[in-house]
Parts: structure tokens; C-alpha cells; sequence
């Protein structure tokens, strides 16, 4: 589905802000966060949390997300909040249910991925492949061109 550029809810910003969500914060969010950054080359704001944030990030994502050059080793899961949903103009979901906070006028997907926790790094490259799948495809439909 083809929504068009991002119109930002805070007009002085001039790039789109995404929020990935996940339980943990520690798989799924932290990889299309890194590959949003990765593959807008910085033309789009992008956070990730968790609704239940973890201790670390998972060692086979890190693994996996330096493959394509990208160094997770200091990541951190981060806490849901409702000032990041806020300042989001797009919020995608990744397994966390209802614990997202719903404000109007906000761009809501539910991007159902397998979860990477437990999984080995073989498994966690099919995720990650998929996610980055998901990013080009978000990228296109925020009109950001891909800067990889």
C-alpha cells in the first residue's frame, strides 16, 4: 500500500520520524531501526522501545547487523513512552500487542516478524533479511530515496 511522503506533525522538522516497537527491545526494533538509519542514510528520524525493555540487546542481532556494517555492540533496549509515540509520525508494532499508546494522527503498522530471542545467528539473518525487506518498502512508500 503506497501512502506518499510523510507530511511531519511538527512542522519544523523536515524529515519523517519512525518508532519501532517491540516487547523487549532487543531484536526486532533495534534491527529496523538500524536498517531505517542504514538505508535512508539519515533522511528519516527513527527510535526503537520496548514495552517491556530487556537487559541487552540480542547477541545474534548484533552478529547479524554487523554483517551489513552496522555496530549494534552499543545499543540499549529502551523503555515506551508516550512522549516518543508522540513524537513519532509513523509507529510500527512487532509482536507487542496493545501496549502501544494510540494517538490520532499518527501512521500505525503491525509488522508481524518472527521474534529473533533464542534463535540462532542462521535464523536471526532470515529476520533480519525480512525486516530489511519491510524497511526498503517503507522507505519507498515515505518517499526516501535508498541510501544503500
Amino acid at each position: 500500500m503506497r501512502y506518499g511522503k510523510i507530511e511531519c506533525i511538527d512542522g519544523n522538522r523536515s524529515v519523517p520520524e519512525v518508532l519501532f516497537v517491540c516487547v523487549h527491545n532487543a531484536g526486532r526494533s533495534q534491527m529496523a531501526a538500524a536498517l531505517v538509519t542504514l538505508r535512508s542514510g539519515g533522511r528519516v528520524g527513527v527510535r526503537s522501545a520496548g514495552s517491556a525493555p530487556g537487559d541487552a540487546v540480542n547477541p545474534a542481532v548484533v552478529e547479524a547487523m554487523a554483517e551489513l556494517g552496522v555496530d549494534l555492540a552499543e545499543a540499549f533496549p529502551k523503555p515506551l513512552t508516550d512522549e516518543v509515540v508522540r513524537a513519532a509520525d509513523v509507529v510500527i508494532t512487532m509482536g507487542c500487542g496493545d501496549a502501544c499508546p494510540i494517538y490520532p494522527g499518527k501512521r500505525y503498522e503491525d509488522w508481524i516478524v518472527d521474534d529473533p530471542a533464542g534463535q540462532d545467528v542462521e535464523t536471526v539473518r532470515r529476520i533480519r533479511d525480512e525486516i530489511d525487506e519491510r524497511v526498503r518498502r517503507l522507505l519507498a512508500d515515505l518517499e526516501v530515496a535508498d541510501g544503500q
